[in-house]
């Protein structure tokens, strides 16, 4: 069963202080994760990943890679696959070629065979068997690390000492996040800090004179909100599912009735429209979603001097 992102994960309370002995399992699997010999492909790779649990803009980061450097290589995403995020496989498959396996390494090999020159994976900074010629670590500006605590008591899967480990952070999202920022220079004084902020893609075809019902199901839906209110989006109501939810329709059917019954327009992410049949894609509209990266020359600069 999916389940919406705690709220104790968002500052430390009685809760996260009674599941924090719990932690010392998380530890303990990260430990012997890290004591796994690493190894190397015949193929560049990229790693994007997270240490806080969702929605921190892993997947559109991988997309803008792919823009970056399909010129200049034979680019491939490699996704694990999991049964319940065919919307982050399909939006990969509309940027690029796409390896979904049940292992990264076999996807690894699979991209060798096939002779590309780099590969990107969304996903998979806790796979430790990989050397990475690139990791890179998404944060989500407004989240952070919330309450600061690992798995149980808090959203992160490595304590915020783990990057030491990895060669950039990125800092997606509109919030300037100057705490966060010296918790990541802290961690590790040496790291490669972007930011970026998400933008709008086909804000021609939205009417900013309507209202409209939002729906998503997504690890970060108040981030999603906040690009759509910067953009004069008029949101009268947002209906928020757990992240890759898998809408019957007659949910949709509901969502409909209710946003008929109140004159609004609707609308929803990319990666909900596509977990959607046709038949209930009638009248939704979706939001295409780019990243736009602060001192995009930078960051440029620094994937070629490492590929």
């Amino acid at each position: 069963m999916k389940l919406k992102k705690p709220i104790f994960w968002e500052n430390l309370n009685f809760i996260s202080i009674l599941l924090y002995p719990l932690t010392l399992i998380t530890e303990i699997s990260n430990y012997f994760k890290n004591l796994q010999e690493k190894q190397k492909f015949n193929i560049k790779t990229i790693c994007v990943g997270n240490i806080y649990l969702g929605g921190t803009g892993k997947t559109p980061l991988s997309i803008k890679i792919n823009k970056i450097l399909k010129k200049k290589f034979k680019v491939v995403f490699i996704k694990k696959f999991y049964s319940n995020q065919f919307d982050e496989q399909n939006l990969l498959k509309k940027n690029g070629k796409l390896i979904t396996i049940e292992k990264r390494r076999d996807g690894l090999r699979k991209a060798v065979k096939k002779k590309f020159d780099l590969a990107i994976l969304d996903d998979g900074l806790q796979e430790k068997k990989i050397n990475h010629d690139i990791t890179i670590v998404c944060f989500n500006s407004s989240s952070g690390i919330g309450n600061g605590l690992i798995l149980p008591a808090g959203p992160l899967r490595e304590k915020i000492s783990s990057l030491k480990k990895y060669d950039a952070a990125f800092l997606n999202g509109e919030k300037k996040n100057k705490n966060l920022l010296n918790k990541i220079k802290k961690a590790n004084k040496n790291i490669n800090i972007f930011e970026s902020k998400y933008t709008i893609l086909n804000l021609k075809y939205l009417n900013k004179k309507k209202n409209y019902l939002v729906f998503s199901g997504i690890g970060n839906p108040s981030e999603f909100e906040n690009t759509l209110k910067k953009y004069k989006l008029k949101i009268n109501e947002h209906l928020i599912f757990p992240d890759h939810y898998k809408y019957s329709s007659s949910e949709i059917n509901e969502i409909k009735y209710k946003a008929r019954s109140k004159n609004l327009k609707i609308i929803t992410t990319e990666k909900d429209y596509l977990r959607l049949n046709n038949k209930d894609k009638k009248n939704i509209n979706f939001v295409k979603i780019d990243l736009k990266i602060k001192n995009l020359r930078k960051f440029c600069n620094f994937l070629n001097e490492r590929l």
